[in-house]
């Protein structure tokens, strides 16, 4: 028996193959992440039971559990799918691009530059225009983040590891740089920008985060997924993905611009949760495999569960206490990025 279903069609022409495998693993996890957002839409302060839960989103449930959920809780279960797709995938990407195993948004300093940028918006703009900027800005400082370890990683070409290692350090800078501004302005600043440091999806709402963030990952996210062919040739190296016919250098800065993208927007919302998009591409490939046309969507799926699961212990664990979310996908995250430095040692 074949482990591929094949897709074809004449106009427009097109050929997939599709792996059984990949279509289960994807299937489970979406019954999984579904019952995870039921479970945390109905845990807080007000207990709500799953069935009643199922009601409020079928229209039929009681008007105050109806308020409870769509005001207060929906809002930041959403937020935290998209959030953690979106770290997941941008992971991925650059894992691909960097071939190295330790690349990750937070991990390059791509987070760094996000945060750095929404603390800007904060400090030089707060007030003076709308919120829906804030993403816009998270984005610009990543992108001038990764171009500055790009260009301070150059010697004769970008060494993966060289890459990584000024991203950590310049991720470093970026944090002080956000803790200055911080301390030198007013406490309403402090209180908003310790958000992105700490990385927490806290008090978000549909209309300053959700349908902030929603069109750029509606738009980024697809376009991801159409590109990982590319993806997977340029896991090759240059030299053989230039040798089938691929435009190297135009396709890895539509790459590049796409992760970034996606870790901005995510970072402009959920602040500077770590090592997410180092930990789901591991755990994609072990399930489904090295082809990214696998790996991307199960890295979102699987980022999507990670930080469902950190929020609702954040939420449940100190009760009355809300932990960021951050805190403890890096309890996990940290050590996993040691046993994998401890993995690659000789690489």
């Amino acid at each position: 028996m074949s482990k591929y279903w094949t897709l074809r069609s004449k106009k427009p022409p097109f050929s997939f193959l599709v792996s059984k495998k990949m279509l289960w693993v994807i299937v489970g996890l979406m019954i999984v992440n579904a019952a995870i957002f039921i479970i945390g839409t109905g845990v807080g302060s007000v207990k709500i039971t799953p069935l009643e839960v199922i009601k409020v989103f079928l229209g039929i449930g009681s008007e105050t559990n109806t308020v409870i959920v769509h005001t207060l809780r929906l809002p930041r279960m959403i937020v935290a799918v998209l959030v953690g797709s979106s770290l997941a995938v941008s992971g991925a990407i650059l894992q691909g691009l960097i071939r190295n195993p330790l690349a990750s948004p937070d991990i390059v300093g791509i987070t760094g530059g996000a945060s750095l940028g929404a603390v800007c918006f904060f400090f030089f703009l707060g007030g003076t225009i709308s919120i829906q900027w804030l993403p816009l800005c998270a984005i610009i400082g990543a992108f001038l983040s990764t171009f500055l370890i790009y260009i301070l990683a150059w010697k004769k070409g970008v060494s993966p590891l060289r890459m990584v290692m000024i991203g950590i350090g310049m991720s470093s800078a970026y944090s002080s740089i956000s803790y200055m501004l911080m301390i030198s302005g007013p406490i309403i600043l402090a209180n908003k920008s310790m958000t992105f440091m700490t990385g927490s999806i806290y008090g978000v709402s549909w209309e300053k985060d959700v349908l902030v963030l929603l069109p750029w990952v509606v738009v980024l996210l697809p376009v991801t997924l159409l590109l990982a062919r590319e993806v997977n040739v340029q896991e090759l190296g240059q030299d053989i993905a230039a040798g089938v016919g691929s435009a190297v250098q135009a396709k890895r800065a539509i790459l590049i611009l796409l992760s970034v993208g996606l870790a901005g927007a995510a970072v402009a919302i959920g602040g500077a949760i770590g090592f997410i998009g180092l930990m789901a591409p591991h755990i994609a490939r072990k399930l489904v495999g090295p082809a990214f046309g696998g790996v991307l969507p199960v890295s979102a799926l699987i980022g999507a569960f990670i930080l469902l699961v950190a929020d609702l212990a954040a939420r449940t664990l100190f009760t009355p206490l809300d932990i960021p979310a951050g805190v403890f996908t890096a309890v996990i995250g940290a050590p996993f990025f040691v046993y994998l430095l401890y993995k690659h040692r000789h690489s």
